[in-house]
């Protein structure tokens, strides 16, 4: 008589590895996209720290404003978070785990600091925030899958 042998869920296959076979393109591509936004709203944010930082009357302040700053260092803060942005998104494309971690916490502070600038410019501040939140899915969703070793 003959013994049935259980296998798991995916038989034939390493659990605590991955091979490029096992790579999915969904999780290349998402990552991809995921470094690509972060360059992209990392440079929708050095642009609009000059504009701040050249021009202190292109934004307009409405007074009473719980977290109203000085539009020249809200423009320096931008040009940085800008810089350190696409920094974090070139760093994805390496795809280890210190790199998800970074791009995450990046993109998360990104989303706050646009909420924060909602009275200003609401269309613009929830638009960087819907992207973060789509860069964040992506990072999360997918990136674990890209890198060998992670």
């Amino acid at each position: 008589m003959a013994q049935a042998h259980y296998e798991g869920s995916y038989p034939n296959q390493n659990v605590g590895s991955t091979s490029l076979e096992d790579i999915s393109g969904w999780a290349v591509g998402l990552t991809f996209f995921a470094s690509l936004m972060m360059l992209l709203i990392g440079s929708f944010h050095i642009i609009q720290g000059l504009a701040a930082v050249i021009d202190d009357s292109f934004y307009a302040v409405r007074p009473g404003y719980a977290l109203e700053m000085d539009i020249t260092t809200w423009g320096w803060v931008h040009m940085i978070g800008g810089v350190v942005m696409m920094l974090a998104g070139g760093l994805l494309l390496t795809g280890n785990m210190f790199a998800r971690i970074i791009a995450t916490l990046i993109c998360l502070l990104s989303a706050v600091g646009s909420f924060a600038s909602i009275p200003y410019y609401p269309v613009w501040s929830i638009l960087l925030i819907a992207l973060n939140i789509a860069v964040i899915w992506a990072i999360a969703s997918y990136g674990r899958f890209i890198s060998d070793e992670g």
